[in-house]
């Protein structure tokens, strides 16, 4: 049976890459993340398929010691924006030097591991479309871009068997704290859902070999594609008003940027990860948000203005 690491394991796509992970069958799994409340909540009811590690990827002695006997690891641990660029360093300091650790780890005790590294589209900053053949376009104040990008080198001058894929804008119940609303309302973006990118990620396992040592974009075609004001406004409608939303549309940059991929369908060509559309996401959204009464009353305003834009 092989084995595989999951870093990031409780996260919005950590947690069902695990499920899709187990639904194979095939995997002795092992879960990393920090141990709080909420994390521990939601690995609970996996204790008895998985191995659960509560820890920090900055701890050298305990990644020496999961790298060590993996066969695969796919790294989702990072720090997500808004709070990744509040504070110079805390990408680098947390990410980075935790990819850093891994990497040490694998040349050390493990070459022919194989890792998947979660990266995102921020990266290409403010284009109306893009590929793997576009530039990087940072700014100095993106912290979590730039820690995206620093990543992605270290790792492909450091080790021989690899894949990056880049996420857009990943749609999510934003219960999970993982929607972006730091998006500037008028582009045009080509997101994927939770479900989707996990996986993709779960999948990525079974073609190592077409995957190895490539950059991917893993948008979610054109059935995931919209302005971000319509997305924002059907969230709104759905869920209701948060006071994440409130205080990020006020006081934190729009710098998360996504568009359209030109090349996302060659990675689905490889690994099939599509099934969602805006449609199944907002029904599921609906499910999960019934009970949001209050919430949804408040968004109104904010709904009605995201509409009046449209016209």
């Amino acid at each position: 049976m092989k084995r595989v690491l999951v870093t990031g394991a409780a996260g919005v796509i950590g947690i069902k890459t695990i499920k899709y992970l187990l639904s194979e069958g095939k995997y002795e799994i092992t879960a990393l993340d920090l141990r709080n409340k909420s994390n521990y909540k939601k690995l609970k009811k996996y204790r008895r398929r998985i191995n659960i590690i509560y820890g920090d990827i900055n701890d050298k002695v305990l990644i020496e010691a999961l790298v060590k006997d993996q066969d695969y690891i796919i790294h989702l641990a990072s720090v997500l924006p808004p709070i990744a660029d509040i504070k110079k360093g805390l990408s680098d300091n947390i990410e980075y030097l935790g990819t850093e650790n891994i990497i040490k780890a694998i040349n050390f005790y493990n070459p022919e591991c194989f890792l998947v590294y979660a990266s995102s589209s921020t990266i290409y900053g403010e284009k109306e479309k893009v590929s793997i053949k576009t530039k990087a376009n940072l700014t100095e104040n993106d912290y979590y871009s730039n820690t995206k990008l620093k990543t992605e080198e270290l790792i492909e001058k450091r080790i021989k068997n690899f894949t990056i894929i880049r996420l857009p804008l990943i749609l999510c119940n934003p219960a999970s704290g993982a929607f972006m609303y730091n998006i500037k309302k008028n582009l045009i973006v080509e997101a994927i859902t939770d479900n989707d990118a996990a996986y993709l990620f779960a999948n990525s396992l079974n073609n190592t070999e077409e995957l190895n040592k490539k950059v991917w974009n893993a948008g979610g075609g054109k059935q995931l594609t919209a302005s971000y004001r319509e997305i924002l406004a059907n969230v709104l409608e759905i869920y209701g008003f948060s006071f994440k939303y409130l205080l990020t549309r006020i006081f934190i940059d729009k710098n998360f940027y996504v568009g359209i991929y030109e090349d996302s369908d060659k990675l689905n060509e490889i690994i099939d990860y599509r099934s969602d559309s805006l449609s199944s996401y907002y029904m599921r959204l609906k499910r999960t948000s019934k009970n949001r009464v209050l919430a949804r009353v408040f968004a109104k305003p904010f709904i009605f203005f995201l509409r009046s834009k449209e016209k």
